[in-house]
């Protein structure tokens, strides 16, 4: 997730599929040779080429939770394994990646996604990013929610859930929409931990490392201040921060 056009191969056929005016501007769904592309605003947000990061979005809260045995282990509904199991929130549906390797996972229990974008939401129940997100909005504990996140994050009678996972933007460093500026400062990181059952994980994908981003969490509160890298074809690895409400 870039602000600017990766690198293709110029013989690659670019078709515009659908695109779309929303509240929030405009948003592209392209395909480029046999990869997807969202566009929003003239700006390149995701890709279908490398789910890597976002799949470690998931797996990296899974992980944290089992290691320290925080949250509370019944903020779901029954799981696909029968028991309940800890409850999520994905920040962005985006091309699919995270929501499917989290649907993937009989140890979750309720799996909410927060997106905004109704034409993202459509291309994944009728369109081509069905594909990627793997029948996951069907699945019975998935529940997704059209709103802003961050109006649902401040909505003072929310529930908590014992991990956030977060692919909002670019990262802390380098937002496209202003207003998710909010989202990692501090007013945004108070929020996050109210909305965070105690010992709860939280997740954060970044575009590119961000020390300032660790030391903020720690300030707000956050302990167990980790930063995962993924090596990506060209420039700075896509990192996930990861937290845990101490």
């Amino acid at each position: 997730m870039t602000t600017a056009l990766p690198e293709r191969d110029d013989h690659e056929d670019v078709v515009t599929l659908d695109r779309r005016e929303g509240p929030f501007g405009e948003v592209v769904l392209r395909r480029r040779g046999r990869h997807y592309e969202i566009i929003a605003n003239g700006c390149f947000l995701m890709d279908t080429a490398d789910g890597r990061s976002e799949r470690l979005l998931i797996q990296a809260a899974l992980d944290e939770l089992e290691r320290t045995g925080g949250g509370t282990g019944g903020g779901g509904v029954a799981g696909a394994s029968g028991t309940s199991g800890p409850s999520v929130l994905i920040g962005g549906l985006g091309v699919g990646f995270s929501l499917a390797y989290a649907a993937a996972e009989p140890r979750w229990g309720r799996i909410a996604i927060v997106e905004r974008e109704s034409a993202i939401i459509d291309w994944h129940r009728n369109g081509p990013l069905g594909a990627f997100s793997g029948g996951a909005l069907d699945d019975e504990r998935v529940e997704v929610l059209h709103t802003d996140l961050l109006e649902y994050l401040a909505a003072t009678d929310g529930e908590r859930y014992d991990a956030l996972c977060l692919d909002i933007d670019n990262g802390p460093d380098w937002t496209v929409t202003e207003s998710n500026d909010g989202l990692y400062g501090a007013d945004g990181l108070a929020v996050l931990w109210h909305r965070l059952q105690p010992g709860g994980v939280l997740a954060v994908w970044s575009a590119q490392p961000s020390t300032a981003f660790e030391e903020a969490l720690r300030v707000a509160g956050f302990a167990d201040v980790v930063t995962h890298e993924v090596p990506v074809s060209r420039g700075v690895p896509d990192v996930v921060h990861l937290a845990r409400r101490g």
